[in-house]
């Protein structure tokens, strides 16, 4: 009995240890952290900076001493046959009984006499050769441009985990700004419901007791389930956005998040208008350094073209070793090896290509004039960019005050409203349309938060600050 209650209490507690270790409880800060470490696509440009390293290596290598070795091994199942002119010899017979005792050829298994030419089989039926190659490359104009090229494309990767950076902390600030409003519209929902609930109850009485039409009841009633649909709507986009959310960090969907930070205190700490005066310099800004880059690119693509018209040099040196047998004894002490080895230096010169690097070299150089005219294009771009992103975080600042404002006064109005429909003093018409004004501004109140959150990280980008 108590083994099983051992075992039920272990099972128990790795349950609770499980669940308490998917569950993440995050500030939005820490949430930033969090997706720059475990993203998907952070943890991809990563790894494509580890591949660019690489491919640099492979770039450098391929101009440093290579080594190769080869074993080579032959067994003729049937002897190739070579045929000597016997014009060429004085007396015929003696010649081809001196080639058959010297070759130890046996006469009945030789191949057949051709007419005017004597058959002979040179060699061993087997052999093994083994070298070793030592290659060195000593000039080659496009092998220093593609060391260049690879440097760059390095710079590239770099450069692309910064972009990505950027684009992740904004992804994340935008999914946990989603989650925060649903959080807050179903709040909100929820103290309006129970507000007009009370108010559809107190209306039924009044009408029961013959002081209002039934008309007035009804129109409640309708509100409220538009309400009630509202909220569950709500609910079941929270699900999804917490989903979102997740995929943002890079942790599973059903990770259970708890966020410690309120739409309120982010909207209120989100308001800097010094980013409004900042001044922008397109020349730090990724985008430009990217096209910088892309520019470079091109550039060393007009170079390698250039360079594939002049000569390369390489040199070499090889050593090896050859056995010959008429039957495997190769791997045997008394087996004969003969030794050979070659240093020699290659040289190759382009002369004539009927124009197709000259074509090729016009290509590129077209492809370098369009990237100076895009790195142009970017710096206008980039400006208005800036100048936009300032816009419109001004314009959600002002937003987020006046719709402050609004929902104080929206809710005076429809209090007052409410005031005087049970008085009997307004129509059931104005106590509807006082009541839509209010859910409208905190509609509108609840977004003016998120937009300032929301374009106050698009500002970031497009002046591209390093939030640490």
């Amino acid at each position: 009995m108590k083994k099983i209650v051992l075992v039920i209490f272990t099972v128990f507690f790795i349950h609770i240890t499980n669940a308490q270790e998917k569950t993440l409880q995050l500030s939005l800060k820490e949430a930033i952290d969090y997706a720059l470490k475990n993203n998907y696509n952070t943890k991809i440009a990563k790894n494509d900076i580890k591949k660019a390293k690489e491919i640099v290596w492979e770039t450098t290598a391929s101009g440093l001493p290579q080594v190769n070795a080869r074993l080579d091994y032959q067994n003729f199942l049937k002897q190739p046959v070579s045929l000597l002119p016997a014009a060429a010899f004085d007396n015929r017979e003696s010649v081809v009984e001196t080639v058959e005792d010297f070759f130890d050829i046996n006469r009945e298994s030789s191949p057949e006499e051709a007419e005017g030419f004597i058959p002979v089989v040179f060699g061993t039926k087997q052999n093994l050769n083994a070298s070793v190659t030592l290659t060195q490359l000593l000039f080659d104009g496009s092998y220093i441009v593609a060391l260049q090229a690879s440097k760059t494309f390095l710079k590239i990767s770099k450069q692309a985990e910064e972009k990505t950076v950027l684009l992740t902390r904004e992804a994340v600030i935008n999914a946990y700004g989603n989650v925060l409003v649903t959080e807050k519209s179903i709040e909100i929902l929820e103290a309006n419901i129970k507000i007009l609930t009370q108010n559809f109850r107190d209306a039924q009485k009044i009408y029961e007791n013959g002081f209002n039409e039934e008309e007035d009841v009804e129109q409640l009633e309708i509100t409220l389930g538009n309400l009630k649909n509202q909220r569950n709507s709500v609910i079941r986009m929270k699900e999804i956005a917490y989903q979102m959310l997740n995929i943002s960090l890079g942790s599973s969907i059903n990770t259970e998040l708890l966020l410690t930070d309120s739409l309120d205190g982010l909207a209120e700490n989100n308001i800097n208008l010094e980013l409004i005066g900042k001044t922008f310099d397109f020349s730090n800004h990724i985008d430009f350094r990217i096209s910088e880059n892309d520019r470079e690119t091109k550039r060393l693509m007009m170079k390698l073209e250039q360079s594939k018209a002049l000569p390369s040099l390489t040199a070499f040196v090889n050593y090896g070793k050859q056995a010959f047998s008429d039957s495997f004894t190769f791997l045997n002490n008394n087996q004969q090896w003969f030794d050979s080895s070659l240093l020699g230096v290659s040289l190759n010169v382009p002369i004539f290509s009927s124009f197709s690097r000259k074509a090729k070299t016009a290509q590129a150089k077209i492809a370098l004039n369009n990237a100076d005219i895009r790195l142009e294009e970017m710096k206008q771009k980039l400006s208005l960019q800036a100048q936009k992103a300032k816009n419109e975080y001004q314009l959600s600042i002002e937003n987020y005050q006046t719709s402050k404002r609004n929902v104080d006064l929206a809710q005076r109005i429809e209090k007052k409203q409410r005031v005087k429909f049970f008085e009997g003093i307004s129509s059931s018409f104005d106590l509807l349309q006082a009541q839509n004004q209010l859910y409208a501004q905190q509609q509108n109140y609840i977004q003016s938060m998120l937009s300032i959150i929301a374009k106050k990280a698009t500002l970031e980008n497009a002046l591209n600050l390093q939030i640490k």
